[in-house]
Order: C-alpha cells, then structure tokens, then sequence
C-alpha cells in the first residue's frame, strides 16, 4: 500500500507518494552498519553521533518548527520507515532533516534506530546479487521507495523490503551520505 509524505506550507499542501516494493528474489538478512559524520562526532543529549541516519517509527509524525508541542505544526508526515537524518537534539526532540530537504523537530519516541534509505528519482533501482558492476540484478526498488538498510560497505548498500534484498550503489539512494543533507534554517 502507497504511503506519503504530506507537507503543509503556505504555498499549500505537497504529496508525495512512496511505496515500500521490491520485485525480486529474497535473500538472508545482514547487521546493519552505518558510515560515520564527517565532522566527526558531537556530544549530545542522547550520547549518539549528530548527524545520524534513523527512521520513522509511525505512519503519522507530526513535524514542528521547534522543539516543544507548543510550536507551529509545520506538516505530519505519512511514512513509516521513512529514514530521516538527525542534525540537532534535545534531550526529548530531534531537528531531523528529510530526503525532499524538509527540517522540522520531532519528538524522539516517533524516530527508531533501525536503518532505511530511499530511492529518490522516480526511476527503478535494480538491485544486484553481489557488491560489484555487472553482477546478476537479484530484485528492483521501485522509484520513491523505501527500503530496510542492512549494511553498508566500500560504496555499496545491501537494501530488504518485501521478502527480497539486493546491493545499490550508495550513490544511488538517499539515507547513506554522512554529510548533512539540509542548511539549518
């Protein structure tokens, strides 16, 4: 079933549509693995590394334009297993950037440490049985589709969703590039 990603602004509301598919043969699964900041770590709240890649643990989230139930209700995204990446904390919110380049504050409980990564451009993915060029296409990820994150390893990704797995460039999704992916605003 489509998920989407719903935001509200001025201009109106944006949709955009996300499906969680592969089409393919499955594969086993792998510890997930990550590549570290850039800038190399900050101290903060929760101890973890900022900017950090997590995901959305609920199909509705709502995204704020600060860190309090106070502040403005910017939009509510409607995208479980979306993967975020965390540039800012407090001990209970996390400034979280998107993969269209939204920054907002969501509370920590609606983010999870497991992995995803998306396939942004429209077009399919093919997913490869090996980390190599020219291996054997295993499964595809469809265009806008969100995917579990195995692991990550010398440029290539090992992505699971419905049953089937399958390496991609890291390159070729978005939740992998350890630099922050949105300007602070």
């Amino acid at each position: 079933m489509p998920s989407k990603i719903e935001h509200r602004s001025s201009r109106g509301a944006f949709r955009m549509h996300l499906t969680a598919s592969l089409v393919g043969i499955a594969a086993s699964t792998a510890l997930l693995a990550g590549p570290a900041a850039a800038d190399g770590p900050r101290i903060t709240p929760s101890g973890l590394d900022v900017p950090r890649y997590v995901s959305l643990k609920y199909a509705e989230v709502n995204a704020r334009n600060g860190p309090d139930e106070a502040h403005q209700l910017l939009w509510i995204y409607h995208a479980k297993g979306l993967p975020v990446q965390v540039v800012a904390e407090t001990r209970e919110w996390r400034r979280i950037c998107d993969p269209e380049g939204g920054l907002a504050w969501v509370h920590k409980r609606t983010t999870d440490g497991r992995r995803s990564a998306m396939r942004v451009q429209p077009s399919n993915l093919p997913l490869l049985n090996a980390p190599k060029p020219g291996a054997k296409v295993s499964a595809y990820l469809k265009g806008h589709a969100i995917a579990n994150l195995d692991k990550c390893e010398k440029g290539w990704c090992r992505l699971r969703a419905d049953g089937s797995s399958g390496w991609a460039r890291e390159t070729d999704i978005w939740g992998t590039d350890p630099a922050i992916q949105c300007r602070k605003g």
